[in-house]
């Protein structure tokens, strides 16, 4: 409620006057935001939804659009209309950054929905070298979306705001916590490489040149390994076959049902185009103990199969 009027004061900010390249997430609310970017003809970056083709669209109006072709182009059908991909390469410099918030403290602390997209659009400009540590970063709320917000709930990837605009004022929150530096590699997992195929270029980019890449569950498989423990057993490492994987099941839905079942393994292979994964344990009671955990373990309507595997490699 209330969102078009309260974009329209991104037109008093010198910051935006200022502005030559500004970077809005695609969602609903900020739709007039795009639209008086476009209209201020300025270059407006709109990142694709949960990124899962590339990073960015630039948003191409026509030439000698109406303004009703521009606020076409901002809702998310001119987006896919009026739009070129911008890749990695695409040496953008973004001057100005709005994010949505669920909630915001006036101290600039922000609330995302969750799943972290724009902290990790952040970070990815951040990496590509298109935002700088002084490139402002905005965020357009209703009045009630501003609370106060505990630091504990704040994580070093966890993306600051410099202004606030709600329908009835705009805040400068001053805020002095830095922003992130660029991709926390050991907080990235495997799925979420999977599901966003940006993040495995810039992986790759990024231990091109000698940077740490280790993603969280590399850490864990090797902290696992080199327990003497796991040492001790290691000629004696046990399989457990899981079957009747159904094909919408994911990997991290298996993962979160062995560790509710205390049930984790060192090594997890999954295979889910046969359906089917298969755990390491250090030794066959650990593994046997596993395999009475989790009978009649039911994923995604299937009851698993779930046994020690045939032929044990060592």
């Amino acid at each position: 409620q209330g969102a078009s009027h309260a974009a329209t004061r991104l037109l008093g900010l010198q910051e935006f006057k200022a502005a030559g390249t500004v970077k809005i997430n695609p969602d609903a609310p900020q739709k007039n935001a795009r639209f008086l970017t476009l209209e201020a003809r300025k270059t407006l970056l709109v990142p694709t939804p949960r990124l899962r083709t590339g990073l960015f669209n630039k948003i191409v109006p026509p030439s000698g659009a109406t303004k009703e072709i521009l606020r076409i182009c901002a809702t998310s059908q001119g987006v896919k209309e009026y739009s070129v991909p911008v890749g990695l390469d695409g040496k953008a410099r973004v001057d100005l950054v709005v994010v949505g918030s669920v909630a915001v403290s006036e101290k600039g602390w922000r609330i995302g929905k969750g799943e972290g997209y724009a902290d990790m659009e952040y970070a990815m400009m951040v990496s590509m070298g298109a935002v700088q540590e002084d490139t402002p970063v905005i965020t357009i709320v209703h009045d009630c979306q501003v609370v106060d917000i505990a630091e504990e709930l704040l994580d070093d990837h966890d993306l600051t705001v410099d202004y606030i605009l709600t329908p009835t004022r705009t805040i400068k929150t001053n805020c002095k916590r830095p922003k992130p530096q660029g991709i926390i590699w050991h907080k990235v997992t495997y799925e979420m490489l999977r599901k966003i195929p940006i993040l495995e270029s810039l992986r790759y980019r990024e231990k091109q040149i000698g940077k740490d890449v280790t993603l969280q569950d590399e850490h864990s498989d090797l902290a696992n390994a080199n327990t003497p423990a796991a040492l001790e057993g290691s000629g004696m490492i046990t399989a457990v076959y899981v079957g009747n994987i159904p094909p919408g099941v994911r990997v991290s839905e298996l993962k979160c049902a062995l560790r509710e079942f205390r049930a984790t393994p060192l090594r997890l292979n999954w295979q889910g185009a046969q359906h089917r994964a298969f755990l390491d344990y250090k030794d066959k009671a650990t593994a046997e103990s596993a395999v009475s955990s989790l009978k009649g373990l039911s994923l995604g309507g299937n009851t698993l199969r779930v046994e020690l595997a045939k032929n044990q490699r060592n």
